[in-house]
């Protein structure tokens, strides 16, 4: 099993340093360089409207989402560990922002992102990062499709252009005032929504190399531009965004906020693990690429750190922007650096134009992503194919993001999903009589024929041969305490076997030490045989090795035998 330590400091290098710094990497040469410019601006110009979008969804400004993926899509490129990453904000934290933001305020926000990214540095500085691959699929399949779902509930106010003064965070109570507002539907809003849906899905469809998203809100806007079509604009609701990047500020700090917002950070922080990594990981497939996942976290936790500096939002890596990187061609994390400077160029030099881009287009980018993220048909598929306690963990984790929120529903559902393992290792574990498979093995010959004769008086009554088969942890380790029940008469001895015991943990081993003492008082010797390694260790670290002898276990079922044939 693998151990929690600190990473070494060798293996704390971004992927930039080593395309740079490593004799055996490709060398790096002015036509990479082209390569990863020309990906680098087409990156940036699919993140720009997502930017704005994902954070306006959250409760924030534009501007801030800009800010978050200048500086996290920057530091993240720079110190990775993946060569390919786009980092910025992304659907998946649209959701816990909105709430944070209603219940703290925007600076508790911003604090929550300061205390995820030390979190993550955290993890990645620790090898912590190695842990969260556990996380069940069911799980992360559940709160994700709910995500989709709750980001396109968020959306239908500025798709249909509702006059609903403020919404209510609850899911049903806002689909309540969505059909309570629907006579207010305003449809130039509507067809200005449905027509740069409509551009995205053709772009998409026929052209994929074209960033449709970026197309799709660029033709909105320029329409509603030259013909004064009186829509809601980025400029009448937030006044358009600052042509400067903003100066660093010290988050407010205090010991109440931090307290109250702590748990959010970790949610945060999780999360941020979960779908950096994922995107790390389809990178890898996309590529053949491996990366680093310790120092990958580190990158995240540095660049929401430096993004709460600077008053933005959550981010981690983003599966859309980065398999686009990789199909634009990018060969290094430079990609990602231009990237970040393309959105840094837009907003010193063309500010201005944002102001005139309609909500109602940046909502239907958000719909369209929020179909990608739920993916219907996987979760379907997962319904119809997976054994029935991962759908139970599925659909409650799906159920719980939508209705309550999305921190209770990963717990629950990792909880549940840990229930119903130790369910299924309750069942395949046993201990048994084995005389039933002892004659199977003298059958087929597993066991030596100069000691066929001494395992054959196993059969009479004066010694028992049991065998523990399957983890032997505290789900069952009460079926050890029934186990001399089941012996009708005392035996001289009693064998038992551990050669199907992967595990054992303290439960284990405290059963172990009952029944010992259980045979202690019954005048029966206890021998254990065919202990495999992690068993082995923790028998002799916990002393129980020692206290039984060692002429009391043997390697293998014939050592044990010859032992009771000596004591008779």
């Amino acid at each position: 099993m693998q151990s929690f330590k600190f990473i070494r400091l060798r293996d704390f290098i971004p992927r930039l340093a080593e395309i740079f710094c490593d004799r055996r990497a490709a060398r790096y040469t002015w036509a990479s360089l082209g390569k990863d410019c020309l990906a680098g601006v087409i990156v940036g110009i699919v993140a720009l409207p997502l930017s704005m979008a994902f954070s306006i969804a959250a409760g924030g400004t534009p501007a801030q989402g800009l800010y978050t993926a200048i500086l996290a899509g920057f530091f993240v490129s720079l110190l990775g560990g993946s060569k390919f990453q786009i980092a910025g904000p992304t659907g998946a934290f649209v959701v816990i922002i909105y709430g944070v933001v209603a219940e703290h305020g925007m600076p508790g926000l911003i604090l929550a992102t300061l205390l995820a990214g030390i979190m993550l540095l955290i993890m990645g500085i620790t090898g912590l990062g190695q842990f969260i691959k556990f996380i069940p699929y069911p799980v992360t399949t559940g709160f994700t499709t709910g995500i989709g779902i709750l980001i396109f509930s968020q959306q239908v106010k500025d798709f249909f252009g509702l006059n609903i003064a403020s919404s209510s965070p609850a899911f049903f109570e806002k689909w309540a005032e969505y059909i309570a507002a629907f006579p207010t539907l305003d449809l130039l809003t509507l067809g200005i929504g449905l027509g740069t849906m409509l551009v995205i899905i053709l772009i998409r469809r026929f052209f994929p190399r074209i960033p449709g998203t970026a197309l799709g809100v660029a033709a909105a806007t320029l329409i509603c531009r030259f013909l004064a079509l009186p829509v809601e604009t980025i400029g009448s609701r937030f006044g358009g965004i600052p042509s400067a990047l903003p100066i660093p500020v010290m988050p407010a700090l205090s010991w109440d906020m931090v307290r109250m917002v702590l748990p959010d950070a970790f949610t945060i922080a999780l999360l941020a693990a979960i779908e950096s990594l994922l995107s790390a990981v389809v990178a890898d497939g996309m590529t053949g690429d491996r990366h680093n996942a310790n120092m990958e976290l580190a990158a995240q936790g540095l660049g929401n750190i430096a993004s709460a500096f600077f008053g933005g939002i959550p981010a981690t890596g983003a599966i859309a922007r980065t398999a686009t990187n990789i199909k634009s061609g990018a060969v290094s994390p430079v990609a990602g650096i231009v990237h970040a400077l393309t959105l840094a160029v837009f907003i010193l030099f063309l500010a201005p134009a944002a102001s005139a881009i309609p909500l109602a287009s940046l909502s239907a980018v958000l719909m369209v992503v929020s179909w990608d993220m739920s993916n219907v048909s996987r979760f379907v598929r997962l319904i119809r194919r997976s054994p029935k306690s991962d759908v139970i963990v599925l659909i409650t984790t799906f159920f719980l993001t939508v209705v309550f929120d999305l921190t209770f529903a990963v717990e629950v559902g990792v909880m549940l999903a840990v229930g119903l393992f130790m369910r299924r290792m309750i069942e395949v574990a046993d201990v048994k009589p084995g005389t039933d498979d002892l004659i199977t093995e003298l059958a087929f010959g597993h066991i030596e024929e100069k000691t066929a004769d001494s395992i054959a008086a196993l059969v009479r009554k004066d010694i028992e041969i049991y065998e523990i088969t399957g983890p032997f942890f505290f789900g069952v380790a009460d079926m050890l305490q029934n186990t001399l029940r089941k012996v009708a008469k005392t035996p001289k001895a009693l064998i038992l076997r551990m050669r199907d015991v992967p595990v054992i943990d303290s439960t284990g081993i405290s059963a172990l030490e009952s029944f010992m003492a259980q045979c202690q008082r019954r005048k029966m010797r206890l021998i254990l045989c065919e202990i495999r390694m992690q068993p082995k260790k923790a028998l002799e670290k916990a002393g129980f090795t020692s206290e039984l002898g060692a002429e009391n276990i043997a390697d293998t079922l014939e050592d044990a035998v010859e032992m009771t044939r000596k004591e008779r």
